[in-house]
């Protein structure tokens, strides 16, 4: 034999960089149940993110407080003229109960709790929030309008 030949053959045959691994071919019937549960999955993932979404930008938006200012203690005590008519939103601790006139509403003595001083505030409760019931040192957050005379009303009234 000729030693030229074998060197020859030797180099010149290719081996495949894939000989020592074995592949599995999946059947088309299970790639498809994967893809419809992957599917199923990301829909759910979105509703429930849509959801989530939904429910705190609805919260939001029906809140009636959001777009109003914090009660200016301060300059209603140096001149509560310059606020009438205006609307704010307060936290208050209840002081005390004045007392109740059907016709009229609840009148009570409340301290905002970002006053400094601790000054009493008297607010008028209209007849339509007579079903609150107030206790002292309970907190409310309360939608206040400043009305002829000084005299603060209650437009809307909830429990911290």
């Amino acid at each position: 034999m000729n030693p030229n030949l074998e060197d020859e053959s030797e180099s010149q045959r290719v081996i495949s960089p894939f000989a020592q691994t074995t592949s599995t071919v999946r059947g088309k019937s299970s790639s498809g149940s994967s893809q419809i549960a992957l599917w199923i999955v990301s829909a759910l993932l979105i509703l429930v993110v849509v959801g989530v979404i939904g429910f705190f930008t609805f919260k939001y938006l029906n809140d009636p407080y959001r777009t109003l200012e914090q009660f200016p203690m301060d300059k209603y005590m140096s001149d509560y003229r310059s606020l009438s008519g205006a609307k704010f939103k307060a936290d208050l601790k209840v002081s005390a109960d004045l007392g109740f006139k059907p016709e009229t509403g609840r009148l009570m003595v409340f301290t905002v709790q970002n006053d400094t001083d601790n000054r009493p505030l008297v607010v008028l409760i209209p007849q339509g929030l007579s079903s609150i019931y107030f206790t002292k040192g309970q907190n409310y957050l309360v939608s206040l309008e400043v009305g002829d005379g000084g005299l603060v009303y209650a437009d809307t009234c909830e429990k911290e």
